[in-house]
């Protein structure tokens, strides 16, 4: 039996968006502080991207894409992570999620584990693509698949149950 799910397309205009892509923002803040206390925490556990796939599938593109955008850019101005030459590639791949999940989330209004594993291979894979083209290194543009593969799981089973857990907010 499938439980009661409220999920949201908050707009530009309401500012319920920009008062929860602030409390995501401070997610992507703090995870990636946490995980970088761990050898190659970062580029294992990709962290910058868990909140921007909870914003945006929990409260819609427009969240989501604020999420995406400004997580990376106070990450950058607050740490210098990510590294200025990764911020493109970062930018480019928490927009895909964003629109991804909050485009999935709008079409189906369920959550479940293969639409957050269809989210995540659609960032993926065109994120790939688009690290290539801007690296042209094949191997960089592996690099979160080959080295971030916990982070990819950490994202199908975390964000799972983390919308889960919030559910009926």
């Amino acid at each position: 039996m499938e439980s009661t799910i409220k999920l949201y397309s908050l707009k530009a205009i309401e500012i319920k968006s920009y008062i929860f892509a602030l409390l995501f923002v401070a997610g992507n803040i703090l995870l990636p502080q946490l995980t970088h206390l761990l050898p190659f925490g970062g580029q294992v556990l990709l962290p910058i991207y868990f909140f921007t796939l909870i914003a945006a599938y929990k409260y819609g593109i427009f969240t989501g894409l604020l999420t995406a955008l400004v997580s990376p850019l106070v990450n950058h101005l607050l740490f210098g992570m990510p590294a200025i030459d990764m911020l493109p590639i970062i930018l480019i791949k928490s927009s895909l999620i964003a629109i991804a999940a909050g485009y999935i989330a709008q079409r189906t209004q369920q959550i479940k584990l293969q639409h957050l594993l269809l989210v995540i291979a659609f960032y993926q894979g065109v994120g790939m693509i688009a690290e290539y083209l801007i690296t042209g290194s094949f191997m960089a543009a592996m690099q979160d698949v080959r080295l971030g593969f916990p982070g990819i799981i950490l994202q199908l089973f975390g964000g799972y149950y983390f919308l889960k857990a919030i559910a009926k907010w």
